[in-house]
């Protein structure tokens, strides 16, 4: 499991506007950090491409690398830590040109560079 990784996961619901249910979601979590850890920081994807309106988001097409079945909208602005047994599989990975724009949204919303 590495950055830009794309899992299936399983995000519990919580009753607010947050991603829920099974959907792809990137891991943003650096390789040597995620075996010390239980939980995993990831970024949801959605299907309803109007979320592109919000901040900190981006867009991802489906390909031979990444595998997702429809277009994606990576919402980096929902980033949160979950269990990893709530990772099922892993679909794919993202492209270095998705890598770089996932990294600008991080450093944007984190204000680190």
């Amino acid at each position: 499991m590495t950055f830009g990784d794309i899992y299936l996961v399983e995000i519990p619901a919580s009753g607010g506007h947050e991603q829920q249910g099974v959907r792809p979601a990137i891991v943003v979590q650096t390789s040597e950090n995620v075996d010390r850890l239980p939980t995993v920081l990831i970024v949801p994807f959605t299907t309803q491409i109007k979320a592109v309106n919000f901040p900190f988001t981006f867009v991802v097409e489906p390909d031979s690398t990444n595998n997702l079945i429809s277009t994606s909208v990576a919402l980096v602005f929902q980033l949160r830590a979950i269990d990893k047994k709530r990772l099922k599989n892993k679909v794919g990975s993202l492209t270095p040109d998705y890598l770089q724009i996932l990294k600008q949204n991080l450093e944007n919303i984190l204000m680190v560079s």
